[in-house]
């Protein structure tokens, strides 16, 4: 297989991962023959018929077998793009979605000029990357209560070359410093919110690879969410702003629970697909 092309592996590939009954085997196949040859983009089209080197061979077959044992792709390549970012991924961190980049979207829409923003849970650090990067002038807190997550997240700073973002290990708002109380511009959160009666529901390879504690979040999947929307008013500035996300069928429940914590011009808005996504709110 040595003297093969890499156009020649990536066929292979493709029929490996066909096999195995991955869906978008010709796409993932291209990202992963690209991920170990060193070349994407315009640069695969000049190295394709050039052959792999005996090592590349060999971790190509390394990456697929994990592939083709159900590993999600994100994993597999180490990393994934996240708007502006490159977003080193492991198993310790849930994989970011196009879903929060909507997300991450309407609250640089919301709250152009927080001066404070808090991202809750923050996992790989993807949201609280992006608002530190594309927001002008700000100071961004992320929380999350896994240490291993965090790592991840300081690596991705370092990584992506920022740091105006201050990292602290705790359960949601108890790791903010004091000094943060009605002081926050705005605070953003992609928390778990699937229920546990719906684990059954998820892919196989989420439940068997991804974080379950960056999922799961109680009977109705609304236990997260409680603490961050019915806690965010103690911190938030007047006029600062929420934004949350949830699960498509929760939008009502989200609603009545920014209500109940005295949150004003509450809305939800939609992602790209038209499904109920995300809440915005602002403290009086």
């Amino acid at each position: 297989m040595s003297e093969r092309s890499w156009r020649d592996s990536r066929r292979a590939a493709e029929q490996a991962l066909v096999a195995a009954g991955v869906v978008n085997a010709a796409s993932e196949a291209r990202w992963i023959c690209e991920h170990v040859s060193g070349h994407e983009g315009v640069e695969w089209a000049e190295v394709e018929r050039r052959a792999p080197t005996a090592r590349q061979v060999a971790r190509l077959q390394a990456l697929l077998g994990r592939r083709r044992g159900g590993e999600p792709l994100q994993y597999v390549l180490g990393g994934w793009p996240f708007r502006s970012l490159d977003v080193l991924v492991d198993p310790r961190v849930l994989i970011p979605r196009a879903e929060t980049e909507w997300v991450v979207e309407l609250a640089l829409r919301a709250a152009p000029h927080p001066g404070v923003a808090v991202d809750l849970g923050t996992g790989s650090g993807a949201i609280a990357l992006s608002l530190a990067r594309e927001l002008d002038r700000v100071m961004v807190h992320a929380t999350d209560v896994s240490g291993d997550a965090l790592a991840v997240a300081r690596l991705n700073g370092a990584g992506n070359g920022i740091g105006n973002v201050t990292f602290h290990e705790g359960d949601w708002y108890t790791a903010l410093p004091a000094t943060l109380t009605g002081a926050v511009g705005l605070i953003v959160s992609n928390p778990p919110y699937v229920a546990e009666t719906e684990r059954s529901e998820l892919p196989r390879e989420v439940v068997d690879h991804e974080p379950l504690i960056a999922l799961l979040a109680g009977a109705d999947g609304l236990d997260a969410i409680r603490r961050v929307v019915g806690e965010a008013r103690g911190w938030l500035r007047p006029g600062g702003i929420i934004v949350v996300e949830h699960g498509v069928a929760q939008r009502d429940a989200v609603i009545g629970l920014a209500l109940g914590a005295g949150l004003v011009d509450i809305r939800d808005e939609p992602d790209l697909a038209g499904r109920a996504r995300a809440l915005i709110a602002r403290a009086p």
